[in-house]
């Protein structure tokens, strides 16, 4: 068997999150730098070795003051904390359609939590440049004051402003190098 190494290509790739505002809408965010590194035994992802690196400071939820807010001591507090990384231990079939699922370690703000993601691959195709991709659709919660993110408020009427169940959602494409 021989060993791949594969990297994210971030044209076709991106990081996303989900948290309830108000209780009543979702607000979407991104990381706009990130990678994704991973080593496998030909294509077999299943016992791959996988990392992701994502900059803290590059989150975007398309409003500059939330993000400022996000980038500060309340939330990710990016100067002090540059990156959030996620480590794969574990990668296990659900069944035979291509669903599995992802079990790794979460490090925000130096706080490491296990979690557990569920990944849908969508196999591995040459391009029409010759590139070989693999392509992985990825969703999962966690719970931000597990990791330090606990800044919150309550509205006039006693409601939330921001739930603590963030939803994350990715599509990763890698690419194989040669």
């Amino acid at each position: 068997m021989a060993t791949k190494k594969w990297v994210v290509d971030p044209t076709h790739s991106e990081i996303q999150f989900k948290v309830k505002h108000l209780m009543i809408t979702n607000v979407t965010g991104s990381f706009n730098t990130f990678t994704v590194d991973a080593q496998t035994e030909d294509e077999d992802f299943t016992k791959a070795k996988i990392s992701f690196t994502a900059e803290t400071a590059s989150v975007n939820t398309g409003n500059e003051q939330r993000d400022g807010h996000l980038k500060s001591a309340d939330f990710f507090d990016a100067e002090k904390f540059p990156q959030l990384k996620f480590t794969a231990t574990k990668y296990e079939s659900v069944d035979n359609d291509g669903s599995y699922e992802l079990y790794g370690n979460l490090t925000i703000k130096d706080i490491t939590k296990p979690i557990k993601l569920a990944v849908e691959f969508g196999g591995v195709v040459k391009d029409p440049y010759g590139n070989t991709k693999a392509g992985f659709t990825i969703n999962g919660k966690i719970n931000r004051k597990d990791y330090g993110l606990t800044w919150s408020a309550v509205t006039e009427a006693g409601g939330v402003v921001v739930s603590d169940e963030v939803k994350i959602n990715c599509e990763i494409q890698l690419i194989e190098q040669q």
